[in-house]
C-alpha cells in the first residue's frame, strides 16, 4: 500500500463517466475510461497539478475540506468515503486569507477622479477589486460579472473581447499563467486560486499546455 491513496483516486476516477457528473461530451478522444484529471480538478475545485501529485504519491497530507470535495466529486459511497479518509494523511485545514479584501473609500474616489485613464485595483491572483469607467469601457462591464469572475487572468483566456485587445495574445497569456503559477505556490490550498486553475485547465488547451511548463513570474516583473 505504498501509494494506496493515488491508486484509489485513479480507480474511482476511471469508474465515473462525464455524463454521470453533469459534464458535457467535449468531443475529444478519451484514451482511458472515466474522468480526466482536469475534470476531477474542476469538480473538486482544486488544481490539476494537485490531482497529479496526489495520484503519483508526491502529496500525502490532505485537508479535510479537500478530501470532502474529492469524495463529493467522485460520488463516493459512505464506505468509500471512509476508506478515502483512512488511506490519506489528513492535514489540518489551512488558514485561509480573505478572498477579496475591501477597497478603502478614498481609493475608490481616486479611481473615479481618473477620467482620462483606465484604472483598476488588483489583488493577488489578479482579482479585480475596483475599477473606473475607463477600465469598464476598455475591458468589460465588471459590475455585470459574478464576483468570482472578476479576474484578469480568467478574462484573458475566456473572454473574446478581452483577448482581442492584445496585439500579442500568446505572450500576454503565457505571462498570466506564470503569474498564476507563482501565486499558487505562495498560497497552496487557496480555494479561489485552485478553482481558477481547474476551470482554465478544463476549458482552454493553451492554458493546460503552458501550466504544465511550470514557468513562474511575479506580477509587475
Amino acid at each position: 500500500m505504498d501509494n494506496e491513496l493515488g491508486a484509489f483516486l485513479r480507480s474511482r476516477r476511471a469508474a465515473l463517466e462525464p455524463a454521470q457528473v453533469g459534464l458535457p461530451d467535449d468531443g475529444r478522444l478519451r484514451r482511458v475510461p472515466g474522468l480526466r484529471r482536469e475534470e476531477l480538478a474542476q469538480l473538486a475545485h482544486v488544481s490539476v497539478d494537485y490531482i497529479v501529485r496526489l495520484e503519483q504519491g508526491r502529496t500525502r497530507r490532505v485537508s479535510r475540506p479537500v478530501l470532502d470535495a474529492l469524495a463529493d466529486a467522485l460520488q463516493l459511497a459512505p464506505d468509500e468515503r471512509e476508506y478515502l479518509f483512512t488511506v490519506a494523511e489528513v492535514a489540518p485545514a489551512p488558514v485561509r486569507r480573505p478572498a477579496r479584501p475591501e477597497v478603502a473609500p478614498q481609493l475608490r474616489q481616486l479611481l473615479d477622479r481618473m477620467h482620462d485613464v483606465p484604472a483598476m485595483v488588483l489583488h493577488r491572483g489578479m482579482d479585480v477589486l475596483a475599477w473606473n469607467r475607463g477600465a469598464a469601457a476598455l475591458l468589460t462591464d465588471f459590475a455585470a460579472l459574478p464576483v468570482e469572475h472578476r479576474n484578469l487572468i480568467r478574462l484573458t483566456f475566456l473572454d473574446e473581447q478581452v483577448r482581442s485587445l492584445y496585439a500579442d495574445w500568446p505572450r500576454a497569456a503565457r505571462e498570466c499563467v506564470a503569474v498564476l503559477r507563482m501565486e499558487a505556490g505562495r498560497t497552496p490550498g487557496d480555494p479561489a486560486i485552485n478553482a481558477l486553475v481547474g476551470e482554465l485547465s478544463v476549458r482552454d488547451e493553451d492554458f493546460r499546455n503552458w501550466w504544465a511548463g511550470h514557468q513562474v513570474r511575479g506580477p509587475g516583473n
